[in-house]
């Protein structure tokens, strides 16, 4: 799966203005990012009595509205985490930054500013923190303005640009692929395609099977 790292802090620690800076420095070194924002339950993109909102209500799954310049997906959760919402972006983006999710699963990165106090106490799975202040911690410290040495970290602890990535989903849920299984997938499936007419190099390939329902053909 596309691998994910969340930004976490206070509010108003700047959690915005470090994901600005990190796009644009991933960028540069040729990835694709994308991000996910968490915001209150009261805030909505989808204003009643509008056509998507009717769709959605008439009982539609997923509905995309779209314009000239944009398209945005709505898609009812009941549970929105980050683990629900990766693979809506089917593995097209080489790493995703989400703002908040400090109780999820996915590793974090947590911005501290001397002025808002202590950081934060309890957080799971924290890679890093970017702060203004050194900070009695083992855990890893860059300063506010040190992005690329942050970026650094994201490149070769999460990214790992030297790795193929294989993401498997079986009935909406990934299955982690430990060495073995994941070479063997990726052989396979990379020899059937490159057997194929008019295939040329694989970079990327997806693959989708969704099995018809007993006694059909």
């Amino acid at each position: 799966m596309t691998p994910v790292i969340s930004i976490i802090g206070k509010s108003k620690s700047g959690k915005t203005t470090l994901i600005e800076k990190l796009i644009p420095e991933l960028k540069s070194r040729g990835y694709r990012v994308a991000t996910i924002k968490h915001t209150p339950d009261d805030v909505t993109l989808d204003e009643p009595g509008k056509d998507s909102w009717r769709h959605i209500q008439s009982g539609s799954e997923a509905t995309i509205i779209r314009t000239s310049a944009q398209v945005t997906m709505i898609k009812p959760m009941a549970e929105a985490s980050i683990e629900n919402v990766v693979p809506l972006f089917a593995e097209d983006y080489d790493i995703i930054l989400a703002e908040g999710f400090k109780h999820d699963s996915a590793p974090k990165i947590e911005v501290h500013r001397k002025e808002a106090g202590s950081p934060l106490k309890g957080v799971k799975k924290l890679a890093a923190i970017v702060s203004d202040e050194p900070l009695d911690t083992k855990t890893r410290q860059f300063a506010l303005d040190d992005i690329a040495s942050l970026v650094d970290l994201l490149e070769t602890g999460f990214i790992r640009p030297e790795e193929n990535r294989v993401t498997l989903l079986v009935n909406g849920s990934d299955v982690p692929l430990s060495g073995f299984p994941k070479d063997y997938i990726a052989g396979i499936l990379t020899a059937m395609a490159t057997g194929l007419r008019g295939v040329g190099e694989v970079q990327t390939l997806k693959f989708f099977l969704k099995k018809g329902k007993p006694g059909q053909d």
